[in-house]
């Protein structure tokens, strides 16, 4: 079944469509809504949630640019919608770039699994796992970023760089590694 035919088929409710449709991208949006989440439960919710929007939205989708970056799109602003939901307080910290770099790079000779990043990215809390997924995975600008969530663009380049340290610290912890100061 091509693009376009699975495409035409869920706007149509081909149900066997829309199962080849779940089927090719379920994978790619869950790892999505896993960067995002604090568990699998809520990802779980949110890939729910993107499907759901997926669907429903399938026959606003121009043909311009490539579907899955759409499907990528509509499981991103999921996700960060999730998170506006659940943000029960702000937190902003004006910082200037002089003081944005508060963590330290030392290059250790060490591999994680998939798994062991992932874990440590989901411990981090919601603002910083947000703005690091983001900027580090999706690539989008702080500024963008501050538009996204609301946030001062200070905001957003604080907690990626405090996000960087704490994903740093436990990493290291992991392997046993004492951090230098």
């Amino acid at each position: 079944m091509t693009e376009k035919e699975l495409i035409d088929g869920c706007i149509s409710g081909d149900s066997l469509a829309q199962r080849h449709l779940y089927k090719r991208f379920s994978s790619l949006v869950y790892g999505i809504c896993m960067r995002y989440a604090k568990n699998k439960m809520e990802a779980e919710d949110v890939m729910q949630e993107a499907f759901i929007k997926i669907f429903r939205y399938l026959k606003d989708f121009s043909g311009q640019g490539s579907f899955e970056g759409w499907v990528r799109r509509v499981a991103v602003n999921t996700a960060i919608t999730n998170y506006r939901k659940n943000l029960k307080t702000r937190y902003e910290d004006e910082v200037d770039e002089r003081t944005n770099n508060d963590y330290t790079v030392v290059d250790y000779d060490v591999e994680y699994t998939m798994e062991e990043l992932l874990s440590c990215v989901q411990k981090l809390p919601d603002g910083y796992r947000t703005v690091f997924n983001l900027y580090v995975v999706e690539g989008f600008k702080h500024k963008e970023i501050s538009e996204m969530l609301g946030i001062d663009t200070n905001t957003s380049k604080s907690q990626l760089s405090r996000a960087k340290a704490q994903l740093q610290k436990a990493l290291l912890a992991k392997s046993g590694i004492k951090q230098e100061v």
